[in-house]
């Protein structure tokens, strides 16, 4: 069954209110960290070709590093930054907030799942049989993991 698209707050896609945990011009900051792997305002700067003031690239490398994205060292009155992670690393963060949050709501979990399945299949029909993959070896693992209770032998 899929769902009719709708809009949020000020005629946003819910896409666009949920998973935006940076905005355009930090993760376009971001990607200059991850393709130089360490950079300067200067860098970034030059990098923009200009286009966005300095003092603005400076407080939005300070922002990344305040949100943990980044790390920072001094080098005389300059910072260097660094990624602290990768793109994949920020965008499984990212979906796991979100997945988070809509199964902290209590009732929500099956509602979810089956929107996942819904959207994984009509997307790819593979993609489908490796979620299915990733459910069983989860199970295993938890079976393996889980602590023997009174009575089962090890």
């Amino acid at each position: 069954m899929r769902v009719p698209a709708f809009r949020l707050f000020g005629f946003q896609r819910p896409s666009d209110v949920v998973l935006p945990a940076l905005g355009k011009l930090e993760r376009a900051v971001m990607q200059a960290a991850w393709r130089r792997g360490m950079v300067s305002v200067r860098d970034v700067h030059e990098d923009f070709g200009g286009r966005i003031a300095y003092t603005t690239l400076m407080t939005t490398l300070d922002r990344l590093y305040k949100k943990n994205l980044l790390d920072r060292r001094k080098d005389g009155r300059a910072f260097i930054y660094a990624p602290r992670v990768s793109p994949e690393e920020l965008e499984r963060g990212i979906a796991q907030d979100v997945i988070d949050a809509l199964l902290g709501r209590g009732d929500a979990a099956e509602p979810l799942l089956a929107c996942i399945v819904e959207a994984v299949s009509e997307r790819d029909r593979e993609l489908l049989d490796e979620l299915e993959r990733l459910v069983k070896e989860k199970r295993r693992q938890l079976r393996r993991d889980a602590p023997l209770t009174k009575g089962e032998d090890a």
